[in-house]
């Protein structure tokens, strides 16, 4: 009777003991909850706001304004802006030039780290030194350099010069993020894989690659999102039609006699929707290379 008794107190008491151990949500920790969900929403609006407008008539847009809710659909400023632009054809240009200086970007910040971290050059500071200037360095001091430049090497309203330009110009950042990393690397590593018989090359290819290759991923992601809104050269250095990039073909929107906002919000939402794409496919990429400083 007594075991009895014993053995169906807790049940009957209604209390379990994963109650005691769940933790208690503080008042500051909804407060910090509530403070992300607003900057979210903040962050989002813009966004939000172009899908809206995209979508709307213009005279529903004149009617009720651009916080409305659209009252129908209709897709005639993005098709209007996608004929009129060519936007498929610069989709495939800023795509091409990304990519392209996303990767020459990355292997030349590669070479360049992998000398100054692990081979220790002379006036090693001072390159970086210099690296970071270039990164100061406004584009519109540079812009007439390197229009002269094409113009004499016939790469004048070519990709391959705004490939070129772009990749030298973010290897710069690239170089001094991957030098921080490399100079952390253990020497332990490069000096088992140098008695086991391996070059300078070997060494680079076959055991610092592989580890780097979450910080290579997150430069080459930030060097296709920066190539993707860059806008001053290519409008600069690509004249026809036929080269021209997504950034520049978004300043048609905007004219002396003209200004259509459900137009320019289609031409917006396109521009923008490619590069939300990308991030999301190499999200959980740049999420594994925050900490970029962090060598196994």
């Amino acid at each position: 009777m007594s075991d009895a008794t014993l053995t169906t107190a807790p049940a009957a008491s209604g209390t379990d003991d994963t109650d005691y151990n769940r933790p208690r949500r503080s008042p500051f920790r909804w407060l910090v909850l509530l403070l992300v969900t607003f900057m979210l929403l903040l962050t989002l609006f813009p966004f939000l706001l172009a899908i809206v407008n995209a979508i709307k008539s213009g005279v529903d847009y004149a009617r009720n304004g651009p916080l409305s809710i659209p009252t129908s659909l209709d897709f005639s400023a993005l098709v209007y802006f996608w004929n009129l632009s060519d936007f498929g054809r610069k989709l495939a240009n800023s795509t091409i030039i990304s990519l392209a200086v996303s990767l020459l970007g990355v292997l030349i910040s590669l070479l360049n780290a992998y000398a100054i971290g692990i081979g220790r050059v002379k006036g090693s500071r001072i390159f970086l030194v210099v690296l970071l200037l270039g990164i100061m360095v406004p584009q519109e001091s540079i812009v007439y350099p390197l229009y002269y430049m094409a113009k004499a090497t016939g790469l004048y309203d070519s990709q391959l010069a705004v490939i070129i330009v772009f990749a030298v110009l973010q290897s710069a950042f690239g170089t001094y993020l991957l030098t921080s990393v490399l100079r952390s690397f253990p020497k332990e590593i490069i000096e088992a894989a140098e008695m086991d018989g391996a070059n300078r090359w070997q060494v680079l290819w076959q055991v610092v690659v592989p580890v780097l290759r979450p910080s290579l991923m997150v430069v080459g992601t930030f060097f296709f999102i920066w190539t993707w809104n860059e806008f001053l050269i290519p409008l600069v250095m690509l004249v026809s039609n036929n080269n021209q990039t997504v950034a520049v073909a978004m300043g048609l929107t905007r004219g002396q006699n003209m200004s259509d906002p459900t137009f320019q919000a289609a031409a917006s939402l396109l521009g923008i929707a490619p590069t939300l794409i990308f991030f999301l496919i190499f999200q959980r990429t740049l999420t594994r290379g925050v900490v970029v400083g962090a060598v196994k």
